[in-house]
């Protein structure tokens, strides 16, 4: 049954690429993203950083399903390297967001947004992404034995989980009354478009 459900949501979600409204509010949240992870950063003690930049691309995420999200998130990693380069590129980490923003995708998409849910996104992510492959990565870079730097990447994920939780739900939920009716009434009006064009053939 879940099998079904991923792939369904992958299907849905590969269908938002033929709108065009999607592409263009994507670029949008491209544009927002490169200039909060440029100026919008908070940091709380020595160990708990809140970066603003996830918010456009787990938006994405949420709003047009895991296909999209993990294409965005792929290209974002990359153009965000390349107008702000930090040490020699690696793909690992594009791995690292495409796959965080699919984690996204698949548990937001079509979904009502609750803090369960969200809470529940947020620990795969850090689970899965952050302490599994990212650490990974770094171990490939750097030589470090995984098993020397995995504690301490555990502990700050932990304290990291409640406050990216509670601090990003509350900007999306906002984010969500806002924008979501629009691109719910958009995606609405471009469905009868296509359905009345396939009906002319």
């Amino acid at each position: 049954m879940w099998f079904k459900s991923i792939i369904g949501s992958f299907r849905d979600s590969a269908g938002e690429f033929r709108k065009l409204s999607v592409i263009v509010f994507c670029g949008m949240m491209g544009a927002l993203s490169i200039v909060l992870g440029t100026f919008a950063s908070i940091s709380v003690g020595p160990t708990i950083k809140i970066g603003f930049s996830a918010i456009p691309n787990i938006i994405v995420d949420a709003f047009f399903g895991p296909a999209v999200g993990g294409v965005f998130g792929a290209l974002m990693n990359t153009l965000k390297y390349m107008i702000h380069p930090d040490g020699a590129f690696f793909p690992g980490f594009t791995v690292s967001a495409a796959v965080a923003a699919v984690i996204y995708g698949l548990i937001l998409y079509k979904k009502k947004l609750t803090i369960v849910r969200f809470f529940f996104s947020q620990f795969l992510v850090k689970l899965i992404v952050n302490v599994g492959l990212n650490t990974l990565w770094l171990n490939m870079l750097y030589g470090k034995a995984f098993q020397v730097i995995l504690p301490a990447r555990i502990i700050s994920n932990l304290i990291q989980l409640p406050v990216d939780t509670i601090v990003y739900f509350i900007l999306l939920k906002a984010v969500y009354q806002v924008l979501l009716p629009h691109v719910r009434a958009r995606r609405q009006v471009e469905s009868k478009k296509q359905t009345s064009g396939n009906g002319q053939f």
